[in-house]
């Protein structure tokens, strides 16, 4: 939790809540932007942005390291690269020309 990667990867999801919040707030609820109850609609997205920066604050302890029960902040090592191997019993046989 004490990690800049963590508080990182907090941001970013406490900025997508918030917009998918106010974002479902204003779709449900108004039929046009000028009938939209502003004050409510920012306050429900920054309820829902304050729950998730608690969630990810409360979990922290929990399971891998990141803000989430199962996301990660440290990289995954990379893939290795495929390498051609030879069947068994065939390392001195020749390769048919093309």
């Amino acid at each position: 939790m004490f990690t800049k990667a963590f508080w990182k990867a907090t941001a970013e999801r406490a900025i997508r809540t918030f917009a998918q919040s106010l974002a479902a707030v204003l779709t449900a609820g108004a039929t046009n932007l000028f009938d939209v109850d502003w004050k409510a609609a920012l306050a429900t997205a920054g309820l829902a942005t304050l729950a998730s920066v608690l969630m990810a604050i409360g979990s922290s302890g929990l399971g891998r390291p990141g803000p989430g029960l199962t996301e990660t902040t440290e990289p995954e090592a990379p893939a290795k690269p495929a390498t051609a191997t030879a069947t068994p019993g065939t390392e001195g046989a020749a390769k048919p020309a093309i």
